[in-house]
């Protein structure tokens, strides 16, 4: 059984153990369900003030809810739209303070007010995204940026996706 440490500090010394942690966690998987499932986990008990934490898989050209920690969230999202299908799209991360600033947000939780998207990258092609949100605005910043970074480029190098 895998103990999640809980970590104290900056947010750089949160997201290096997180790091570690999600490494440990995916030793010996290579199953993307399964790995993306325990890195949500591992994420929402890590980072303070988050009412969603999770991915969306690219399946058939759109993406397609994967797994998460959290209420109950859109099924499918296309590329080009929204938070998520604007990342997948860009092919960046996208750090939005208020969702309710960001042209054709899609609000699946009213209660979201700062989100953050991370894509998922292998081979060059956009394979889903990490989503991240919160009630607080303001919530995500550029270190939160470079952590969540650091755990995508983490997950997509331990797992077949």
């Amino acid at each position: 059984m895998f103990a999640i440490a809980p970590v104290a500090g900056t947010k750089p010394d949160i997201y290096e153990e997180a790091a570690r942690q999600l490494q440990g966690l995916l030793a010996g998987e290579r199953d993307p369900i399964a790995n993306a499932a325990n890195a949500s986990a591992l994420i929402w008990h890590l980072l303070p003030d988050l009412n969603w934490a999770g991915f969306y898989l690219m399946k058939g050209g759109e993406l397609v809810l994967g797994p998460f920690q959290g209420k109950p969230a859109c099924v499918r999202i296309p590329v080009g739209r929204g938070v998520c299908g604007t990342a997948a799209e860009r092919r960046e991360s996208v750090l939005v303070p208020d969702v309710h600033d960001f042209p054709g947000h899609i609000a699946c939780d009213a209660a979201s007010r700062s989100e953050l998207v991370v894509p998922l990258v292998s081979d060059g092609r956009v394979i889903g995204v990490l989503d991240l949100d919160s009630p607080l605005p303001s919530r995500f910043d550029e270190d939160d940026r470079r952590g969540c970074e650091a755990l995508a480029a983490i997950l997509v190098a331990g797992t077949d996706f």
